[in-house]
Protein backbone atom coordinates (compact mmCIF):
# COMPACT_ATOMS: atom_id res chain seq x y z
CA UNK A 1 0.00 0.00 0.00
CA UNK A 2 1.42 3.48 -0.90
CA UNK A 3 2.66 5.62 1.63
CA UNK A 4 0.86 9.14 2.01
CA UNK A 5 3.85 11.89 2.62
CA UNK A 6 3.72 15.31 2.93
CA UNK A 7 6.45 17.51 2.39
CA UNK A 8 6.61 21.47 3.23
CA UNK A 9 8.66 23.32 0.55
CA UNK A 10 9.05 23.22 -2.87
CA UNK A 11 12.77 24.53 -3.23
CA UNK A 12 15.47 22.12 -4.90
CA UNK A 13 15.85 19.81 -1.76
CA UNK A 14 12.21 19.34 -1.47
CA UNK A 15 11.20 18.63 -4.98
CA UNK A 16 14.28 15.97 -5.14
CA UNK A 17 12.87 14.16 -2.42
CA UNK A 18 9.06 14.43 -3.84
CA UNK A 19 10.77 12.76 -7.17
CA UNK A 20 12.83 10.28 -5.20
CA UNK A 21 9.75 9.07 -3.40
CA UNK A 22 7.73 8.98 -6.39
CA UNK A 23 9.71 7.06 -7.81
CA UNK A 24 10.03 4.50 -4.67
CA UNK A 25 6.10 4.35 -5.10
CA UNK A 26 5.32 6.85 -2.50
CA UNK A 27 2.14 9.04 -2.84
CA UNK A 28 3.78 12.32 -2.37
CA UNK A 29 2.12 16.31 -1.72
CA UNK A 30 4.28 19.27 -1.49
CA UNK A 31 3.09 21.93 0.51
CA UNK A 32 3.24 26.03 0.29
CA UNK A 33 1.48 28.57 1.76
CA UNK A 34 3.04 31.68 0.25
CA UNK A 35 4.81 32.10 -3.38
CA UNK A 36 7.67 30.54 -3.73
CA UNK A 37 11.11 32.27 -2.91
CA UNK A 38 13.51 29.24 -4.19
CA UNK A 39 16.09 30.52 -6.66
CA UNK A 40 17.62 27.79 -8.74
CA UNK A 41 13.53 27.44 -9.98
CA UNK A 42 15.14 25.18 -12.79
CA UNK A 43 15.65 22.27 -10.28
CA UNK A 44 12.51 22.77 -8.74
CA UNK A 45 8.80 22.46 -8.75
CA UNK A 46 8.48 25.99 -7.43
CA UNK A 47 7.26 27.31 -10.66
CA UNK A 48 4.19 25.15 -10.42
CA UNK A 49 2.59 27.94 -7.68
CA UNK A 50 2.76 30.46 -10.44
CA UNK A 51 2.18 28.65 -13.68
CA UNK A 52 -0.18 25.72 -12.34
CA UNK A 53 2.54 22.91 -13.75
CA UNK A 54 6.60 22.50 -13.58
CA UNK A 55 8.07 19.67 -14.58
CA UNK A 56 11.42 18.10 -13.02
CA UNK A 57 12.98 14.39 -14.46
CA UNK A 58 10.36 13.62 -16.28
CA UNK A 59 7.67 14.07 -12.87
CA UNK A 60 5.40 16.65 -13.14
CA UNK A 61 3.79 18.64 -10.31
CA UNK A 62 0.16 20.32 -10.69
CA UNK A 63 -0.71 23.41 -8.42
CA UNK A 64 -4.00 22.44 -6.47
CA UNK A 65 -6.00 24.92 -4.52
CA UNK A 66 -8.35 22.20 -3.33
CA UNK A 67 -6.78 19.26 -1.51
CA UNK A 68 -9.81 17.07 -2.72
CA UNK A 69 -8.00 16.75 -5.69
CA UNK A 70 -5.11 15.48 -5.01
CA UNK A 71 -6.32 11.92 -5.63
CA UNK A 72 -6.40 12.78 -9.64
CA UNK A 73 -3.24 14.22 -9.45
CA UNK A 74 -1.85 11.03 -7.83
CA UNK A 75 -3.59 8.72 -10.91
CA UNK A 76 -2.06 10.91 -13.35
CA UNK A 77 0.87 10.15 -11.69
CA UNK A 78 1.85 13.66 -10.82
CA UNK A 79 2.86 15.02 -7.50
CA UNK A 80 0.38 17.56 -6.53
CA UNK A 81 1.87 21.28 -4.75
CA UNK A 82 -0.86 22.32 -2.49
CA UNK A 83 -1.07 25.66 -2.14
CA UNK A 84 -2.38 26.16 1.42
CA UNK A 85 -1.84 27.35 4.78
CA UNK A 86 -0.10 24.38 6.19
CA UNK A 87 -2.61 23.46 8.69
CA UNK A 88 -5.49 22.74 5.90
CA UNK A 89 -2.89 20.56 3.92
CA UNK A 90 -2.11 18.62 7.04
CA UNK A 91 -5.74 17.87 7.83
CA UNK A 92 -6.18 17.36 4.35
CA UNK A 93 -5.43 13.09 5.05
CA UNK A 94 -3.84 10.78 7.17
CA UNK A 95 -0.34 11.50 6.28
CA UNK A 96 1.93 8.86 7.58
CA UNK A 97 4.86 10.94 6.64
CA UNK A 98 5.61 14.59 7.13
CA UNK A 99 8.69 15.98 5.75
CA UNK A 100 10.05 19.65 6.45
CA UNK A 101 12.00 20.54 3.39
CA UNK A 102 11.62 24.27 3.73
CA UNK A 103 15.71 24.95 4.62
CA UNK A 104 15.14 27.48 6.81
CA UNK A 105 18.80 27.79 7.62
CA UNK A 106 17.98 30.99 10.25
CA UNK A 107 15.29 29.72 12.77
CA UNK A 108 14.63 26.00 14.30
CA UNK A 109 11.47 24.20 12.77
CA UNK A 110 8.43 24.97 15.56
CA UNK A 111 7.88 21.46 17.43
CA UNK A 112 5.95 18.85 14.88
CA UNK A 113 6.11 15.55 16.51
CA UNK A 114 2.67 14.28 16.62
CA UNK A 115 1.75 15.44 13.64
CA UNK A 116 2.56 12.44 11.42
CA UNK A 117 3.46 8.93 12.72
CA UNK A 118 7.18 9.95 11.36
CA UNK A 119 8.28 13.71 11.36
CA UNK A 120 11.56 14.05 9.27
CA UNK A 121 13.71 17.25 9.38
CA UNK A 122 16.37 18.73 7.74
CA UNK A 123 19.30 20.37 8.83
CA UNK A 124 20.31 23.22 10.81
CA UNK A 125 17.69 23.74 14.18
CA UNK A 126 16.86 19.93 14.19
CA UNK A 127 16.27 18.27 17.65
CA UNK A 128 15.45 14.67 18.25
CA UNK A 129 12.42 14.10 20.30
CA UNK A 130 11.64 17.80 20.48
CA UNK A 131 10.64 18.79 17.12
CA UNK A 132 11.56 16.11 14.78
CA UNK A 133 12.02 12.26 15.47
CA UNK A 134 14.23 11.81 12.81
CA UNK A 135 16.68 14.44 10.87
CA UNK A 136 18.89 14.64 7.96
CA UNK A 137 22.44 16.59 7.89
CA UNK A 138 22.43 19.17 4.87
CA UNK A 139 25.85 20.43 5.23
CA UNK A 140 28.34 18.93 3.23
CA UNK A 141 30.41 18.07 5.91
CA UNK A 142 28.33 15.38 6.71
CA UNK A 143 25.69 15.34 3.85
CA UNK A 144 22.97 12.74 4.01
CA UNK A 145 24.10 11.45 7.55
CA UNK A 146 20.67 9.94 9.04
CA UNK A 147 20.48 11.74 12.81
CA UNK A 148 18.22 9.55 15.41
CA UNK A 149 19.19 10.87 18.50
CA UNK A 150 20.49 14.27 19.41
CA UNK A 151 20.51 17.02 17.28
CA UNK A 152 21.67 18.02 13.69
CA UNK A 153 24.80 20.52 13.41
CA UNK A 154 24.37 24.20 13.73
CA UNK A 155 24.93 26.26 11.09
CA UNK A 156 27.89 27.31 10.32
CA UNK A 157 30.92 27.90 7.56
CA UNK A 158 30.55 29.35 4.43
CA UNK A 159 29.48 28.11 0.89
CA UNK A 160 31.27 26.15 -1.00
CA UNK A 161 33.65 27.61 -3.29
CA UNK A 162 33.50 28.17 -6.83
CA UNK A 163 36.52 29.40 -9.07
CA UNK A 164 37.29 31.37 -5.62
CA UNK A 165 33.64 32.58 -5.28
CA UNK A 166 32.17 31.52 -2.16
CA UNK A 167 29.25 33.61 -0.33
CA UNK A 168 29.86 36.24 -3.33
CA UNK A 169 27.84 33.86 -5.64
CA UNK A 170 24.65 34.51 -3.76
CA UNK A 171 22.80 37.96 -3.76
CA UNK A 172 20.55 38.79 -0.74
CA UNK A 173 17.68 41.07 -0.71
CA UNK A 174 18.95 44.42 0.62
CA UNK A 175 15.44 45.52 1.21
CA UNK A 176 11.84 44.10 1.71
CA UNK A 177 9.52 44.23 -1.16
CA UNK A 178 8.30 43.29 -5.00
CA UNK A 179 11.23 41.28 -6.78
CA UNK A 180 11.05 42.12 -10.28
CA UNK A 181 13.63 40.51 -12.26
CA UNK A 182 15.91 41.85 -14.84
CA UNK A 183 18.05 38.64 -15.82
CA UNK A 184 16.86 35.20 -16.53
CA UNK A 185 18.07 31.82 -15.49
CA UNK A 186 20.77 30.50 -17.75
CA UNK A 187 21.70 34.50 -19.01
CA UNK A 188 24.90 35.23 -18.75
CA UNK A 189 26.10 38.26 -16.60
CA UNK A 190 28.72 40.97 -16.31
CA UNK A 191 30.04 42.46 -13.52
CA UNK A 192 27.89 45.48 -11.71
CA UNK A 193 25.21 44.23 -14.36
CA UNK A 194 21.34 44.51 -12.33
CA UNK A 195 19.90 41.04 -12.23
CA UNK A 196 16.93 42.02 -9.52
CA UNK A 197 15.54 45.09 -8.37
CA UNK A 198 13.19 45.48 -4.84
CA UNK A 199 11.29 49.00 -4.87
CA UNK A 200 14.59 51.65 -5.52
CA UNK A 201 17.06 49.17 -4.03
CA UNK A 202 19.44 47.28 -7.21
CA UNK A 203 20.99 43.78 -6.85
CA UNK A 204 23.65 43.45 -9.38
CA UNK A 205 25.97 40.72 -10.02
CA UNK A 206 29.48 40.88 -8.53
CA UNK A 207 31.47 39.22 -10.98
CA UNK A 208 31.04 37.70 -14.99
CA UNK A 209 29.26 34.56 -15.07
CA UNK A 210 25.64 33.00 -15.74
CA UNK A 211 22.73 33.09 -13.54
CA UNK A 212 21.50 29.68 -12.48
CA UNK A 213 19.25 30.99 -9.51
CA UNK A 214 16.63 33.26 -9.51
CA UNK A 215 13.31 34.01 -7.16
CA UNK A 216 10.24 34.46 -9.48
CA UNK A 217 9.30 37.90 -10.80
CA UNK A 218 6.60 39.50 -8.31
CA UNK A 219 7.43 37.40 -5.84
CA UNK A 220 7.03 39.22 -2.19
CA UNK A 221 10.99 39.02 -0.14
CA UNK A 222 12.08 39.82 3.34
CA UNK A 223 15.47 41.41 3.72
CA UNK A 224 18.20 39.36 3.83
CA UNK A 225 16.17 36.48 1.66
CA UNK A 226 18.44 34.94 -0.58
CA UNK A 227 17.20 35.87 -4.11
CA UNK A 228 19.65 34.80 -6.96
CA UNK A 229 22.90 32.89 -7.45
CA UNK A 230 25.67 33.23 -10.10
CA UNK A 231 28.00 31.10 -11.12
CA UNK A 232 31.41 31.68 -12.40
CA UNK A 233 31.18 28.66 -14.94
CA UNK A 234 29.37 29.49 -18.02
CA UNK A 235 28.81 26.69 -20.46
CA UNK A 236 29.84 23.89 -17.02
CA UNK A 237 27.17 24.38 -14.42
CA UNK A 238 24.08 22.63 -14.11
CA UNK A 239 20.96 24.87 -14.46
CA UNK A 240 17.95 21.99 -14.33
CA UNK A 241 17.24 18.61 -12.97
CA UNK A 242 18.06 17.38 -9.98
CA UNK A 243 21.87 17.83 -8.48
CA UNK A 244 23.77 16.09 -6.29
CA UNK A 245 23.65 17.75 -3.02
CA UNK A 246 19.42 17.28 -3.60
CA UNK A 247 19.98 13.57 -4.88
CA UNK A 248 22.08 12.93 -1.62
CA UNK A 249 19.79 14.27 0.62
CA UNK A 250 16.53 12.70 -0.70
CA UNK A 251 18.25 9.18 -1.19
CA UNK A 252 18.73 9.79 3.02
CA UNK A 253 14.98 10.44 3.40
CA UNK A 254 14.05 7.66 0.98
CA UNK A 255 16.40 5.01 3.18
CA UNK A 256 14.55 6.27 6.10
CA UNK A 257 10.87 6.29 4.73
CA UNK A 258 11.38 2.83 3.32
CA UNK A 259 13.03 1.50 6.34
Amino acid sequence: MARDILIRGTGEIASAIACHLTWAGCRVALQSSRPPIAIRRRMAFSDAYFQGTAELEGLCARRLGDARSMGLAWDAGEVPLLAMEFQAALGARPWAVLVDARMNKQQAPEPQIGLAPLVIGMGPGCAIGVNVDVAVETSWDQLGQVVRRGSTLMLAGEPRAVLGQARSRFRYAPVAGILRSEAAIGQRVREGQVVARIGDAVVRALFDGIVRGLTHDGVPVEKGNKIAEIDPRPGEVKLAGIDERPRRLAEAVTSIVLG
